[in-house]
């Protein structure tokens, strides 16, 4: 896409009141504003922003990437009416070192509003899981549950991710670069992970963190 089509991306979703600044439109995507930089400057808008937007907002992408055609998806169905239940795994993220407790074996079950989670994504492909450690604070903190959704692993850059390293499985925004992924933590106290060459074989991208639940205590 060129500038100017960039510039008509952002003012169709401007209009609709969804985003007021390219900082809303980093959060909607998951990701930071540097990412909404340097697309703009590279004139281009991956094509899972649209996916994104569209699952997100329930827009139709032609519209998104247009403004032709139909702007909403068919509006509430009786499928979307009740409730759809999410399983939540006995495996942990790491936001640390890395966790070893790994078992897929289903906890227990939480159930969710059909129209908000189809608006997110496929329902059968998200998961529920707990994060143990302090690596992404603040945004995420030691005993928040997450759901991912194991269906998204085509990385977003900054967008935050349950990831497979051999046996570990941790949470972190995943930058992929030329010959290289990075592994970033919020927390400053954590430095970044670079994985290159044959290593890079050895990561897996599980999902995408796409809403996250925390207990007040």
């Amino acid at each position: 896409m060129n500038a100017t089509t960039f510039h008509s991306f952002y003012q169709r979703l401007f209009n609709e009141g969804i985003i007021d600044s390219q900082r809303k439109l980093a959060l909607l995507l998951g990701i930071k504003g540097s990412a909404i930089s340097q697309a703009k400057k590279r004139k281009v808008i991956p094509r899972a922003w649209i996916t994104e937007i569209s699952e997100k907002m329930n827009l139709t992408p032609k519209w998104i990437k247009t403004g032709n055609g139909e702007k909403y998806f068919d509006r509430i169905d009786d499928n979307n009416h009740g409730f759809e239940v999410v399983p939540k795994v006995e495996a942990r993220l790491s936001a640390g070192d890395g966790s070893f407790v790994v078992d897929q074996k289903i906890a227990e079950y939480y159930s969710f509003q059909k129209l908000w989670l189809r608006k997110k994504g496929i329902p059968k492909n998200m998961v529920l899981m707990d994060i143990v450690g302090n690596s992404m604070e603040p945004e995420l903190k030691d005993g928040d549950t997450v759901l991912v959704d194991r269906s998204k692993n085509e990385i977003l850059a900054g967008a935050i991710y349950a990831v497979g390293v051999e046996d570990t499985v941790l949470i972190k925004r995943v930058e992929k670069l030329p010959d290289k992924l990075v592994l970033i933590s919020d927390n400053e106290k954590y430095s970044p992970t670079y994985i290159t060459g044959d290593d890079i074989n050895r990561v897996r991208i599980l999902g995408k963190v796409i809403w996250i639940c925390r207990e007040i205590k």
